[in-house]
């Protein structure tokens, strides 16, 4: 999910050089909801895995 957060950023970079704002602007929207998607995966996965440790321990 990251990876192609990273993809449609480059993408909205390189758009936005060759002046294809629309296409840069939505790009950039696509990666930057693809990051915080991966943002809050990543927590929660976090969070599962430490409530899962202290589950075991106990």
């Amino acid at each position: 999910m990251l990876r192609l957060a990273i993809i449609f950023f480059i993408i909205a970079v390189i758009a936005a050089v060759f002046g294809f704002g629309g296409i840069a602007t939505a790009a950039a929207g696509i990666a930057k909801l693809l990051f915080y998607l991966f943002l809050v995966v990543a927590v929660v996965m976090l969070v599962a895995g430490l409530l899962a440790g202290r589950s075991i321990t106990r």
